[in-house]
């Protein structure tokens, strides 16, 4: 596949949650986490508009495994928005686990948008709460600077990229999804899943590591 024409005025490149504790020996670990650091520091000079997504739970967060006695990690439990997955403990506000990769280009990032904050509900996309309705802002930030396209990477293909490349779609962004640069965790073929649900919206995958100049 060749590389995707960028405009620089128009197109943006989203980096999701590329921290210590998606990464091998962090506490939600996906695999082959760290791979995509390198990758996704030679994609930012390309785009003028680089957006970091940082997971930011506070203690005791609602989506975590250990807030639910009697459940299990990786288990689902009825939310008030539908249902949860419960997850490892991962990301608190504050930890190590939280902070970006250390090799990370965190200078090249125009903006930095911490999700997940809010005790009760999750937060998968860089554009809303799990609920749907619940906004980031991110939307209305991108639209200010003209943006009609966003190129996503990072963690994980089918949970935050994916959500984070559906809800660009809702909110009438063009979406292009750099496969090469993003880790799955695929959990019971959710990566299948998630990749037909980006197809569907019109999303693309693309797998091409760098896109060309415009």
């Amino acid at each position: 596949m060749s590389p995707l024409p960028i405009e620089p005025a128009t197109d943006a490149l989203l980096v999701i949650d590329v921290q210590n504790d998606f990464c091998p020996g962090g506490a939600l670990a996906v695999p082959g986490g760290d791979e995509v650091v390198t990758l996704i520091n030679a994609l930012m000079p390309s785009f003028a508009c680089v957006v970091l997504t940082q997971d930011w739970h506070p203690p005791g967060h609602q989506s975590f495994a250990i807030s639910h006695p009697g459940q299990v990690v990786f288990s689902s439990v009825s939310m008030s928005y539908g249902e949860q997955t419960l997850w490892p403990e991962h990301c608190v506000q504050g930890s190590l686990g939280a902070q970006f990769h250390s090799a990370l280009n965190v200078d090249a990032a125009q903006l930095v948008l911490r999700k997940g904050f809010r005790a009760g509900i999750d937060s998968y996309s860089a554009f809303c709460e799990n609920d749907r309705s619940t906004l980031t802002g991110l939307g209305g930030w991108l639209r200010e600077r003209g943006i009609r396209r966003v190129f996503l990477c990072g963690l994980a293909t089918d949970y935050c990229v994916a959500y984070s490349a559906l809800d660009a779609r809702r909110f009438g962004f063009e979406a292009v999804v750099m496969a090469a640069a993003c880790r799955a965790i695929d959990l019971a073929g959710s990566l299948e899943a998630s990749i037909a649900r980006m197809q569907a919206a019109g999303v693309v995958i693309h797998h091409t590591l760098v896109p060309g100049p415009g």
